[in-house]
């Protein structure tokens, strides 16, 4: 089992918050693109939007 440890280190915490949120979301399939991505590299469609950048737990 293992324990996940809260990022202590505030340079470290600020990448983590980056690599979460800051990405495209295809509205058409649901894949995880890069923040400059113009087409989905999954579906190739052109309907993306922006990752919900709030943390906290889901609705």
């Amino acid at each position: 089992m293992s324990v996940i440890m809260p990022i202590a280190d505030p340079v470290k915490r600020q990448i983590a918050v980056q690599r979460k949120l800051m990405h495209k979301i295809c509205m058409k399939c649901g894949a995880k693109n890069p923040i400059s991505a113009v087409r989905c590299r999954k579906c190739g469609s052109k309907s993306l939007r922006l990752q919900n950048r709030e943390l906290g737990a889901k609705k």
